[in-house]
This record gives structure tokens, sequence and C-alpha cells, in this order.
């Protein structure tokens, strides 16, 4: 295909992603007030009349003028761009397919299958638990001091969760792949297993703002049995492709072992006289007579 033609396809298909976004962002304009309780439904707000004093309660507001005008389009854009993303996943990915080989097709369908699962597991997780941490981050308020919070801070705070929370259970996935393509065997994956634990566990409880162990739980268990699982699958994968081939697991300065076994000797093969030029034939040698047979000196 001309570049031309690349050029031309690759404008309609972020034509009709753009127009796939911006036709969200338009419905949840119109549903904004409702994404915004939903999103903020993990924050203990006041009831009518109370003011918020010590760590019972919060009122959520906005602190600048242009916050609600700026707020309400930063939200719609980030719900414009989720709900539409098969869509424009999908323009991406026909765009890219057809130079894709048939194994990496399979690879990248299986890894989107599992990715897409994992990721919301780990979004509706991060929902789960923001109210027990906004509950702990608001009760360490002293007593006489309000909880005035921007209605953008704990929007970002809820997606910032979200985030990385669906990104943190992707990394079993991640370590699945590279030992597919055979960067990572499973062998090493079960050796680093005490850092690994370690540094989830670490993890979880930095990421997670809560000072009780249930968000550091909560993160770092599932990650863990998902770290597992990786490992015991990347191991039964190494087992197969060492049944195929024998040498798939040496290094690249790593002679493969050689079939030394002796084989036996067969009887002598005949080998046919090379063809003599005439003048060897004839015994005659630019035209003078030599003492030749059959192209050899006579003495020999």
């Amino acid at each position: 295909m001309p570049l031309v033609e690349h050029l031309r396809e690759l404008r309609n298909r972020l034509a009709k992603g753009l127009l796939a976004i911006a036709a969200v962002t338009v419905v949840a304009l119109v549903y904004s007030e409702e994404l915004m309780q939903f999103l903020t439904k993990s924050v203990p707000t006041c009831a009518a009349g109370v003011t918020s004093s010590g760590g019972n309660c919060a009122i959520v507001s906005f602190n600048t003028l242009m916050a609600p005008f700026s707020t309400t389009i930063q939200l719609s854009l980030t719900a414009g761009l989720v709900v539409a993303s098969p869509v424009w996943l999908y323009q991406l990915w026909a765009f890219i397919a057809p130079g894709l080989h048939k194994n990496e097709k399979k690879y990248t369908y299986a890894f989107v299958a599992a990715a897409v699962p994992l990721f919301a597991a780990g979004a509706y997780l991060a929902y789960l638990i923001l109210p027990v941490s906004v509950k702990v981050l608001i009760s360490l308020t002293p007593e006489g001091s309000a909880n005035i919070l921007g209605l953008n801070d704990v929007l970002d705070f809820t997606l910032r969760m979200v985030l990385v929370f669906g990104l943190a259970f992707e990394l079993p996935l991640v370590l699945v792949m590279l030992n597919l393509t055979g960067v990572l065997s499973g062998k090493r994956m079960a050796g680093w297993w005490r850092g690994v634990i370690m540094g989830v566990f670490i993890f979880g409880a930095v990421i997670t703002p809560t000072t009780d162990p249930v968000g550091m739980l909560a993160l770092a268990g599932p990650i863990t049995v998902l770290y597992l699982a990786a490992v015991g699958f990347s191991l039964l994968n190494d087992k197969r492709r060492a049944r195929r081939n024998p040498d798939a697991e040496l290094d690249d300065d790593e002679a493969s072992e050689l079939d030394l076994t002796p084989e036996p000797v067969t009887g002598p093969e005949t080998v046919s006289a090379a063809r003599a030029l005439p003048e060897q034939a004839t015994g005659e040698s630019d035209g003078a007579r030599s003492h030749r047979l059959n192209g050899y000196d006579d003495i020999t």
C-alpha cells in the first residue's frame, strides 16, 4: 500500500476515534452532576446545616471561580476517553494489525483479553476501599478544624487510586508476556519471590493512604496471588518449551550438547577417476610427444 493510502487510513481511523470520544463526552456533560456524586460517594459529607469540625465529616466545595467549569470539562473528557476506549482502541488495532505476523496477533488478542478484566478488577477493588481510605485520612483532622475539600482534589484522588490499582493488577500479565516471548524464565521469576512479595507489600503500604493494614492487604494480597499464578504458568510453559526444543533455555553464548556417539563405518566407496584432457589421454602436450599415459607420467 502506498504511503498516501496509509496516511489516509490513519486520518479516517483517528477521525472515528475522536468522534466516539466527543459523543461520549457530550453525554457525560449532560450527566456530569451524577458522575460527580458517584465519584465523591466515598467522602463522608456533612449533613445540611452541620459544620465540619474534627474528623467526622467533610464539606466538598469548589475553591476557585473557574473550578466548576474546569472540573466538569475534565471529568467529562475523562469519561469520554474511558467509555469510548473500545472504539478508539479498535481503530488503533485495525491500523497496526495488517503489519503483524500471525503469532504476534495471537499474543495481542490474549494480552487484551486478560488485561481488560484485570484492570477492571483492580479499579473495582480501589473503589471498594476508597471509603475506608477517606475516613482514615479525615479522622486525622484535629478538633476545631474543618474539612473543606476541593471537588477537583477528591476527583483526582479517586482517579489516581483507580489507575494505580488497575495498573498494579497488570504486573503478573506483563511477567507472563515476558515469559512467552522468551525474555524471562519461570525459574528466574521463582527465585525472586521473596523480594517481589516484600516489594508488593511495601508498595501496598505506600500507595494506600490508610494507617490500618486493610488497604495494604487489599492491594498486596491479590497481586501476590496473581504473581504466584504467573510464576506457575511460566514454569509450566518452560517445561512445554523444553520438550519441544531442548536448547531453548540456553544462553546465546552457551554451547548446546553434541551427539558424540560413534557411528559404524561402512564399506569403501568407489571413486570414479577424473576425466582426462585429450592431450593427457594421448600423451600429447603442446604438440610434442610426452611421456604421459592416461594423464600421468610413465614413471608413476
